[in-house]
């Protein structure tokens, strides 16, 4: 009798609980949609590999089900997804306000906790500062050479691996002043083993992709740690990069900055994170957006003939063809610039935004 009363109770509660998951408390009105499995959501469904350029599979067809707007549960969390032009708009003005910038638990355990992502108000304005300190316009001027020069002629290349070293090595030579031929140990390997695990089911297990990630974000931010403590037992100055502000900071007894936070304790995690975050994301996001311009401009050759008709011209004005553009033909590119807009548009890498409602 008691085992069969215990049964029973084990039963509703279970039908309760899977009940209350699929039909989440809320004070409004929840838009349509699925909540998935109990536990795993529709995570798996979310993560499934895609090979398109077009809207990801898990998002249109949930459209074509549900509409723009729809409920669903991505790694454990409830999440409503809107592609709702008008709605997408609104929440990008209530930055801040209504709404802040999220991401999920896993995401968080990926990137840091302390990432630039997760960060609101001074110290966000603050890092912000920082990073155009560094790839500002008047920065960027002095890179054209640098860029130039590192997209040397090749008769063949693997487009998409090619692109993403010389950019890695840009931004690390930019950023922290790295080099790998000077180096014991191959700082991109390390991105590349956290990348090919980071759109991956959140499973920490040794073997699985995701562990690979957050043992590939782990050596990266240990050698990022050690760079940091080699240049702060060597003062000397070098060529403006993250690493001069971090240091700057941390010797500037008077600034607000140190009165705000503790910045032994809490800065240089931040600031390591965000040099993190900041190689990650240039040579990855760069690397795939170069990979398919060169795609769109293969499957147009109209835009290909132009493109070409207008860097040939500037061309002719160069006194020397080998010397490098300058700032003022850089931003003579308008055509060029054109087609970079359309290609980034098209060719997103990010499948959503997080946003958390306050």
């Amino acid at each position: 009798m008691w085992a069969l009363c215990l049964g029973d109770l084990v039963i509703i509660s279970f039908t309760h609980w899977v009940y209350r998951w699929r039909n989440p408390r809320c004070n409004g009105k929840l838009p349509p949609g699925s909540m998935g499995l109990p536990l795993l959501g529709e995570t798996i469904q979310f993560f499934s590999p895609n090979t398109s350029s077009d809207i990801p599979p898990f998002v249109k067809e949930r459209m074509k089900r549900y509409g723009p707007i729809f409920r669903t549960n991505l790694v454990g969390r409830p999440v409503v997804a809107s592609t709702d032009l008008d709605l997408n708009y609104f929440i990008f003005q209530q930055e801040g306000q209504l709404f802040q910038s999220w991401y999920p638990e896993t995401f968080t355990e990926i990137f840091g906790r302390q990432n630039v992502g997760s960060l609101h108000g001074f110290m966000h304005k603050y890092l912000k500062n920082m990073v155009l300190n560094i790839f500002g316009p008047e920065s960027l001027k002095k890179m054209l050479p640098e860029v130039q020069q590192a997209a040397s002629h090749q008769d063949t290349i693997e487009l998409k691996e090619a692109t993403a070293s010389m950019i890695f090595d840009l931004t690390a030579k930019k950023l922290i002043s790295y080099d790998k031929e000077n180096s014991s140990e191959n700082l991109r390997d390390n991105f590349v083993a956290f990348m090919q695990g980071l759109i991956s089911f959140p499973l920490e297990m040794p073997g699985t992709a995701y562990h690979k990630c957050l043992q590939g974000r782990k050596r990266a931010m240990k050698m990022l740690k050690n760079l940091l403590h080699g240049r702060r037992a060597n003062l000397r100055k070098h060529q403006s990069d993250i690493f001069d502000f971090v240091l700057e900071e941390l010797q500037n007894e008077g600034s607000i900055l140190t009165e705000a936070i503790a910045l032994d304790l809490m800065f240089v995690p931040i600031a390591l994170d965000l040099m993190f975050v900041l190689l990650f994301a240039s040579f990855e996001t760069t690397s795939m957006a170069i990979t398919m311009a060169v795609k769109f401009l293969s499957d147009h050759p109209l835009v290909l003939n132009k493109l070409m008709e207008k860097h040939e011209a500037i061309l002719k004005i160069l006194e020397n063809a080998d010397s490098s553009i300058t700032w003022k033909e850089y931003k003579s590119m308008t055509f060029t610039f054109q087609f970079i807009n359309e290609t980034v548009r098209l060719a997103n890498i990010v499948p959503v935004i997080f946003r958390k409602a306050l």
